[in-house]
Protein backbone atom coordinates (compact mmCIF):
# COMPACT_ATOMS: atom_id res chain seq x y z
CA UNK A 1 0.00 0.00 0.00
CA UNK A 2 2.80 2.35 1.19
CA UNK A 3 4.28 1.85 -2.73
CA UNK A 4 1.45 1.95 -4.26
CA UNK A 5 1.08 5.91 -2.47
CA UNK A 6 4.10 6.68 -3.31
CA UNK A 7 3.89 5.93 -7.04
CA UNK A 8 0.80 7.64 -7.12
CA UNK A 9 2.07 10.71 -5.52
CA UNK A 10 5.40 11.29 -7.22
CA UNK A 11 4.81 9.28 -10.72
CA UNK A 12 1.37 10.12 -11.59
CA UNK A 13 0.52 13.18 -9.87
CA UNK A 14 3.39 15.21 -11.36
CA UNK A 15 2.00 14.48 -14.96
CA UNK A 16 -1.02 15.69 -13.96
CA UNK A 17 -0.06 18.93 -12.35
CA UNK A 18 2.09 19.31 -15.67
CA UNK A 19 -0.70 18.94 -17.82
CA UNK A 20 -3.26 20.57 -16.19
CA UNK A 21 -0.52 23.46 -15.83
CA UNK A 22 0.25 23.54 -19.28
CA UNK A 23 -2.82 23.65 -21.06
CA UNK A 24 -4.64 25.38 -18.61
CA UNK A 25 -2.35 28.19 -19.46
CA UNK A 26 -3.11 27.91 -22.63
CA UNK A 27 -7.33 27.80 -22.25
CA UNK A 28 -7.30 30.64 -20.03
CA UNK A 29 -5.22 32.70 -22.41
CA UNK A 30 -7.37 32.00 -25.24
CA UNK A 31 -11.15 32.02 -23.26
CA UNK A 32 -10.57 34.59 -20.47
CA UNK A 33 -8.23 37.41 -21.52
CA UNK A 34 -10.16 39.85 -19.07
CA UNK A 35 -8.96 37.73 -16.30
CA UNK A 36 -5.10 37.47 -17.24
CA UNK A 37 -4.27 40.81 -14.83
CA UNK A 38 -1.90 40.96 -11.53
CA UNK A 39 -5.11 42.49 -9.94
CA UNK A 40 -2.57 44.82 -7.85
CA UNK A 41 -3.63 45.90 -4.89
CA UNK A 42 -0.97 48.42 -4.56
CA UNK A 43 -3.48 51.79 -4.25
CA UNK A 44 -4.84 50.46 -1.50
CA UNK A 45 -1.87 50.47 0.68
CA UNK A 46 1.22 51.33 -1.01
CA UNK A 47 3.82 50.85 1.70
CA UNK A 48 3.48 47.44 2.67
CA UNK A 49 2.59 46.80 -0.38
CA UNK A 50 6.21 47.69 -1.97
CA UNK A 51 8.21 46.28 0.46
CA UNK A 52 6.47 43.16 0.53
CA UNK A 53 6.28 42.44 -2.95
CA UNK A 54 9.87 43.66 -3.64
CA UNK A 55 11.55 40.88 -1.00
CA UNK A 56 8.87 38.40 -1.99
CA UNK A 57 9.68 38.42 -5.70
CA UNK A 58 13.22 38.67 -5.33
CA UNK A 59 13.58 36.00 -3.34
CA UNK A 60 10.59 33.66 -5.35
CA UNK A 61 13.10 34.61 -9.18
CA UNK A 62 15.84 33.00 -7.43
CA UNK A 63 14.58 29.81 -5.38
CA UNK A 64 12.46 28.68 -8.52
CA UNK A 65 15.92 29.26 -10.94
CA UNK A 66 17.74 28.17 -8.32
CA UNK A 67 15.78 24.79 -7.60
CA UNK A 68 15.28 24.18 -11.73
CA UNK A 69 19.10 24.69 -12.09
CA UNK A 70 19.95 22.05 -8.90
CA UNK A 71 17.60 20.01 -10.14
CA UNK A 72 17.71 19.72 -13.64
CA UNK A 73 21.21 20.27 -14.54
CA UNK A 74 23.08 16.67 -14.83
CA UNK A 75 25.26 15.55 -12.41
CA UNK A 76 28.39 15.28 -15.16
CA UNK A 77 28.22 19.07 -16.62
CA UNK A 78 28.51 20.38 -12.60
CA UNK A 79 30.94 18.08 -11.85
CA UNK A 80 33.25 20.24 -14.15
CA UNK A 81 33.53 22.98 -12.05
CA UNK A 82 31.89 21.41 -8.31
CA UNK A 83 31.76 18.59 -6.18
CA UNK A 84 28.57 17.01 -4.98
CA UNK A 85 29.37 18.45 -1.74
CA UNK A 86 30.20 22.04 -2.95
CA UNK A 87 26.85 22.32 -4.92
CA UNK A 88 25.43 20.86 -1.85
CA UNK A 89 26.59 23.82 0.78
CA UNK A 90 25.73 26.48 -2.30
CA UNK A 91 22.38 25.15 -2.18
CA UNK A 92 21.93 25.29 1.59
CA UNK A 93 23.51 29.14 2.13
CA UNK A 94 21.86 30.65 -1.07
CA UNK A 95 18.72 29.20 -0.15
CA UNK A 96 18.62 30.44 2.82
CA UNK A 97 18.87 33.81 2.14
CA UNK A 98 16.93 33.71 -0.71
CA UNK A 99 14.18 31.64 1.15
CA UNK A 100 14.52 34.39 4.48
CA UNK A 101 14.33 36.94 1.83
CA UNK A 102 10.71 35.68 0.17
CA UNK A 103 9.77 34.88 4.16
CA UNK A 104 9.62 37.62 4.69
CA UNK A 105 7.98 39.37 1.88
CA UNK A 106 5.25 36.91 2.01
CA UNK A 107 4.25 37.13 5.42
CA UNK A 108 4.14 41.48 4.66
CA UNK A 109 1.24 40.26 1.55
CA UNK A 110 -0.15 37.43 3.44
CA UNK A 111 -0.63 40.13 6.78
CA UNK A 112 -1.90 42.46 4.46
CA UNK A 113 -4.37 40.40 2.53
CA UNK A 114 -5.64 39.16 6.10
CA UNK A 115 -6.20 41.93 8.39
CA UNK A 116 -6.30 44.89 6.19
CA UNK A 117 -10.45 45.33 5.71
CA UNK A 118 -10.27 47.39 3.03
CA UNK A 119 -7.83 44.69 0.93
CA UNK A 120 -10.03 41.89 2.41
CA UNK A 121 -12.63 42.98 0.76
CA UNK A 122 -11.42 43.31 -2.36
CA UNK A 123 -9.40 39.41 -2.31
CA UNK A 124 -10.85 36.59 -3.70
CA UNK A 125 -10.68 32.73 -2.12
CA UNK A 126 -8.24 32.13 -4.42
CA UNK A 127 -6.02 35.25 -3.94
CA UNK A 128 -5.93 34.53 -0.13
CA UNK A 129 -5.48 30.82 -0.49
CA UNK A 130 -2.83 30.83 -3.53
CA UNK A 131 -0.65 33.42 -0.50
CA UNK A 132 -1.26 30.80 2.35
CA UNK A 133 -0.08 27.93 0.06
CA UNK A 134 3.26 29.85 -0.80
CA UNK A 135 3.11 30.63 2.21
CA UNK A 136 3.00 27.29 4.30
CA UNK A 137 5.91 26.01 0.87
CA UNK A 138 8.43 28.44 1.68
CA UNK A 139 8.10 27.04 5.44
CA UNK A 140 9.01 23.53 4.31
CA UNK A 141 11.72 24.37 1.93
CA UNK A 142 13.32 26.62 4.98
CA UNK A 143 12.08 23.72 7.24
CA UNK A 144 14.70 21.29 4.99
CA UNK A 145 17.69 23.03 5.61
CA UNK A 146 18.60 21.37 8.90
CA UNK A 147 18.27 18.36 6.81
CA UNK A 148 20.28 19.16 4.31
CA UNK A 149 23.41 19.94 6.50
CA UNK A 150 22.76 16.57 8.25
CA UNK A 151 23.13 14.87 4.92
CA UNK A 152 26.34 17.06 3.48
CA UNK A 153 27.56 14.38 1.32
CA UNK A 154 25.12 16.00 -1.13
CA UNK A 155 23.06 11.67 -1.14
CA UNK A 156 19.55 13.74 -0.94
CA UNK A 157 19.93 16.21 -3.25
CA UNK A 158 21.51 13.24 -6.09
CA UNK A 159 17.72 11.69 -5.05
CA UNK A 160 15.88 14.43 -5.51
CA UNK A 161 17.64 15.61 -8.81
CA UNK A 162 17.60 12.25 -10.35
CA UNK A 163 13.65 11.90 -9.06
CA UNK A 164 13.04 15.51 -10.88
CA UNK A 165 15.77 15.02 -14.31
CA UNK A 166 13.19 11.57 -14.59
CA UNK A 167 9.99 13.38 -14.59
CA UNK A 168 11.13 15.96 -16.89
CA UNK A 169 12.83 13.55 -19.64
CA UNK A 170 9.68 11.08 -19.27
CA UNK A 171 11.29 8.12 -17.81
CA UNK A 172 9.99 8.58 -13.85
CA UNK A 173 12.09 6.25 -11.40
CA UNK A 174 10.27 4.43 -9.05
CA UNK A 175 8.12 5.94 -6.35
CA UNK A 176 9.59 4.25 -3.84
CA UNK A 177 12.94 5.76 -4.24
CA UNK A 178 11.61 8.47 -2.47
CA UNK A 179 10.34 6.47 0.36
CA UNK A 180 13.93 7.22 2.72
CA UNK A 181 13.34 10.88 2.53
CA UNK A 182 12.81 12.92 5.59
CA UNK A 183 9.07 14.02 5.64
CA UNK A 184 9.52 17.53 5.02
CA UNK A 185 11.12 16.74 1.69
CA UNK A 186 7.63 14.53 0.54
CA UNK A 187 5.90 17.69 1.72
CA UNK A 188 7.41 20.07 -0.15
CA UNK A 189 7.61 17.98 -3.65
CA UNK A 190 3.83 17.37 -3.02
CA UNK A 191 2.95 21.29 -2.63
CA UNK A 192 5.09 22.05 -4.92
CA UNK A 193 3.34 20.17 -7.72
CA UNK A 194 -0.03 21.34 -5.88
CA UNK A 195 0.86 24.79 -6.92
CA UNK A 196 1.44 24.17 -10.51
CA UNK A 197 -1.77 22.02 -10.56
CA UNK A 198 -3.76 25.45 -9.31
CA UNK A 199 -1.61 27.92 -11.28
CA UNK A 200 -3.68 28.09 -14.56
CA UNK A 201 -7.14 28.90 -12.05
CA UNK A 202 -5.26 31.89 -10.09
CA UNK A 203 -3.56 35.00 -10.30
CA UNK A 204 -0.15 33.28 -10.80
CA UNK A 205 -0.95 33.58 -14.75
CA UNK A 206 0.46 36.90 -15.09
CA UNK A 207 4.15 35.74 -14.71
CA UNK A 208 3.86 34.41 -18.09
CA UNK A 209 3.35 38.22 -19.01
CA UNK A 210 6.49 39.28 -17.37
CA UNK A 211 7.90 42.24 -19.47
CA UNK A 212 11.16 40.71 -20.65
CA UNK A 213 11.30 41.83 -23.74
CA UNK A 214 11.84 45.14 -22.22
CA UNK A 215 15.45 44.00 -21.59
CA UNK A 216 16.07 43.74 -25.27
CA UNK A 217 14.22 46.58 -27.12
CA UNK A 218 16.10 48.57 -28.94
CA UNK A 219 16.13 52.59 -28.62
CA UNK A 220 14.05 54.14 -26.00
CA UNK A 221 10.42 55.19 -26.04
CA UNK A 222 9.51 59.02 -26.50
CA UNK A 223 6.53 60.37 -24.48
CA UNK A 224 5.48 63.57 -25.31
CA UNK A 225 3.15 66.15 -23.89
CA UNK A 226 0.02 66.93 -25.71
CA UNK A 227 -0.40 70.38 -26.37
CA UNK A 228 -3.06 72.59 -26.04
CA UNK A 229 -4.97 73.37 -29.60
CA UNK A 230 -5.06 76.73 -30.52
CA UNK A 231 -8.35 78.38 -30.94
CA UNK A 232 -9.12 78.37 -34.51
CA UNK A 233 -9.84 81.77 -35.99
CA UNK A 234 -12.87 82.67 -37.56
CA UNK A 235 -13.12 82.52 -41.49
CA UNK A 236 -14.97 84.98 -43.30
CA UNK A 237 -18.63 84.04 -44.21
CA UNK A 238 -19.78 82.36 -46.90
CA UNK A 239 -22.23 85.19 -47.67
CA UNK A 240 -21.23 88.06 -49.67
CA UNK A 241 -23.12 90.94 -49.63
CA UNK A 242 -24.26 92.03 -52.74
CA UNK A 243 -22.99 94.25 -54.91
Amino acid sequence: MRDMIFQVLFVWYPYFCLTAFLFGSLIRFDREQYSWKASSSQFLRKRQMRWGSNLFHVGILFLFFGHAAGLLTPKFIYTLFLTVEQKQLIAIVAGGIAGSLCFVGLSLLLHRRLFDPRIRQTSTTMDIAVLAILWVQLCLGLLTLPFSLSHADGSVMLILAHWAQGIVTLQPVDGATLQGLAWPYLLHLVLGMTIFLIFPFSRLVHVWSAPVWYLGRRGFQLVRTRRALAPRTAGRSSTQPAE
